[in-house]
């Protein structure tokens, strides 16, 4: 057999071989495309992963933002009463240091009223225990009634002796007085004076001005009070304090009132005519020696 015919016979023996190769090459294009798209599923699969981890590390993210400044509100909220707590700490402790300052100063006032009232007590014992003189406190206030026959004689506005006595003793506790003003004031029956005072005294409103200046005069010049602390008033009969219709209640009606009590924030200036009394100018009508009468 010869050469040609051998390989003759080979190729018509072997006519599968093609396909073989075909499908060889068929399955291995299969293979690279399953595994291409094997490739490109997992990373597809990789990339919505990646984003989604993005998209989760950005809502951590915001989380953790919004976290933190609901962190910081609630420290600026717990310093903003920490600060108002504090403040108000500072406050009470600042109203209870001037509570306590005030208490203080209210018993030194207290104890101040108590040793003049004391002192007045000592001073006009006798004229009280004959019920001349009627001493009483209340609100911080001090008043001394002296019924006018202490002071005056009847129908007179000028001091008697007698009256100079009381009153020397009377000014020696005022003159003591620093924080305190002191108002004197006239007051008379409902009587009017009689014909022959008329003159001298028109109504019961210039006797009891007389009365209650030379009384300030007196305190001031001869019992050392100070003139800025003293205040002259006549009020007549207006202010009674007992009933007119018995001798004993116009008795004690006409009277001299001592007030002391707290000075007003704004000092008053007394009327002219008692201004130039107490400066010792011009006397007024009122102050002149009247004569003796009923009152």
């Amino acid at each position: 057999m010869t050469e040609s015919t051998h390989h003759g016979q080979t190729q018509h023996g072997r006519p599968w071989v093609p396909w073989l190769v075909t499908a060889l090459v068929v399955l291995m294009s299969g293979a690279v495309m399953y595994l291409a798209h094997q490739g490109t599923s997992r990373a597809e699969a990789l990339a919505e992963r990646s984003r989604q981890d993005a998209v989760d590390a950005a809502n951590r993210a915001r989380d953790a933002e919004s976290a933190r400044l609901q962190l910081e509100q609630k420290l600026a909220a717990l310093e903003a009463e920490r600060t108002r707590l504090a403040t108000e700490k500072e406050q009470l402790s600042t109203e209870k240091d001037q509570l306590s300052q005030t208490v203080q100063e209210q018993e030194a006032e207290l104890a101040k009223l108590k040793a003049t009232y004391d002192d007045l007590e000592d001073k006009m014992k006798a004229e009280i225990a004959e019920g001349a003189i009627r001493l009483s406190q209340a609100e911080g206030r001090i008043q001394v009634d002296l019924v006018d026959k202490v002071l005056f004689d009847s129908g007179d506005a000028s001091i008697s002796a007698r009256g100079q006595e009381v009153l020397t003793r009377l000014g020696s506790v005022l003159a003591k007085v620093e924080d305190k003003s002191i108002q004197v004031s006239g007051h008379t029956d409902d009587s009017p004076p009689t014909q022959k005072l008329q003159s001298t005294f028109p109504s019961n409103w210039e006797l009891s001005v007389a009365r209650a200046v030379n009384v300030v005069r007196f305190l001031q010049e001869t019992g050392g009070v100070p003139a800025r602390r003293l205040v002259a008033a006549g009020y007549g009969q207006m202010r009674p304090v007992s009933s007119n219709a018995t001798p004993q209640g116009r008795a004690r009606n006409r009277r001299i009132e001592v007030l002391l009590m707290p000075d007003l924030p704004s000092k008053r200036t007394p009327p002219a005519a008692v201004r130039r009394a107490l400066a010792g100018g011009t006397t007024p009508k009122a102050q002149a020696k009247p004569a003796r009468g009923t009152k």
